[in-house]
C-alpha cells in the first residue's frame, strides 16, 4: 500500500496574526497604515469633529522659571472647553488635543480640559526614554504612535487651530510643519496659528530676518498671530472659528495638488 504523507507538524498562521512578521521590516507599511486607520476608527466612534491643538515644551513645570506658561495653558484650555461645551452641536467640537506626554504644556492642556468636563485627546509618541501619556487624557482618546509622521498627520488632520506655547526642537518641528502647509496652501482649509508668548517667540525666531533675507514673503507673517494672555488667545480663536463653520464629522483636512 502506498504510504500516506504526513501533514506538517504545524500549519502556517494567518499573516495578520503573525506578530514577528508585523514587527519586522516587511511589516512597516502595515504598521504605518494601522496608525492611520486605528485613530480614524476611534475618532469616528467618539464623534470627534475637530480639535484645537496645543503644542509646547514637556519640560515646563508650574513652579519653574517659565511656570506662568503652564498656568496660562491650563486657563486657556479651560476657557476653550467651556466655550466648546456651550455650542449647539451633535458632535464634540474644538476638543483640546496635545501630544499627550506626561508633563509641561501637554499635561496642562489636557488637565484643564478634563477638569472643565470636556473630552481631551493625547497623541503620544513611543520614545526610547519611555514618554508616558498623562493621566488627564480621555481614556478612549489616548493614542500611542510609533511613527512621528503619522502622529503629525493626526495633529493636522482634525485641527481647526493651533496654539503654540514656548518649547524646544519638538515644538519647533510641529510649528514649522503646520506653517509650511499653510504657506504652500497644501491644505484646503486654513489652520490659524497662535504663538503664545510674544517675547519668547521673537527671541527664538527672527521672523523679520527671514523676510529681509528673502526666505519668506512679508505676507507669510500673517499666517500666525501673537497672544500673551488666555482671554486674548480665546478671542482670537473665536473670531476665526465662528466665521469658518466646519463640515460633517470628522472634519478632516484635505490636501491640495497642482491643478
Amino acid at each position: 500500500m502506498p504510504t500516506q504523507s504526513k501533514p506538517p507538524a504545524t500549519t502556517p498562521g494567518l499573516a495578520y496574526q503573525d506578530e514577528v512578521f508585523l514587527a519586522g521590516e516587511d511589516g512597516r507599511p502595515l504598521r504605518i497604515l494601522a496608525e492611520y486607520l486605528g485613530p480614524l476608527h476611534r475618532f469616528r466612534a467618539a464623534n470627534i469633529h475637530d480639535t484645537i491643538v496645543f503644542f509646547g515644551s514637556a519640560r515646563l513645570s508650574s513652579d519653574g522659571p517659565l511656570g506662568r506658561y503652564y498656568q496660562e495653558a491650563r486657563e486657556l484650555a479651560r476657557l476653550l472647553t467651556l466655550w466648546s461645551k456651550s455650542l449647539a452641536s451633535h458632535a464634540h467640537r474644538y476638543v483640546v488635543c496635545s501630544g499627550g506626554g506626561g508633563g509641561g504644556i501637554m499635561e496642562a492642556a489636557n488637565r484643564s480640559a478634563a477638569d472643565a468636563g470636556g473630552r481631551t485627546i493625547g497623541l503620544n509618541i513611543s520614545l526610547p526614554h519611555e514618554q508616558r501619556p498623562n493621566a488627564y487624557v480621555t481614556r478612549e482618546l489616548s493614542f500611542e504612535f510609533r511613527y512621528f509622521c503619522m502622529r503629525k498627520l493626526w495633529f493636522a488632520h482634525l485641527a481647526r487651530a493651533l496654539v503654540v506655547f514656548p518649547g524646544g526642537f519638538g515644538t519647533l518641528d510641529e510649528l514649522t510643519e503646520i506653517l509650511t502647509l499653510a504657506q504652500t496652501r497644501k491644505l484646503e482649509r486654513p489652520i490659524p496659528v497662535i504663538l503664545y508668548g510674544t517675547a519668547y517667540w521673537n527671541e527664538i525666531i527672527n521672523f523679520e530676518a527671514l523676510v529681509r533675507h528673502g526666505m519668506i514673503d512679508r505676507k507669510d507673517l500673517a499666517l500666525f498671530h501673537f497672544a500673551d494672555d488666555p482671554a486674548q488667545a480665546l478671542l482670537l480663536l473665536q473670531n476665526v472659528l465662528q466665521t469658518r463653520p466646519g463640515p460633517a464629522v470628522p472634519g478632516f483636512a484635505h490636501s491640495r495638488t497642482r491643478q
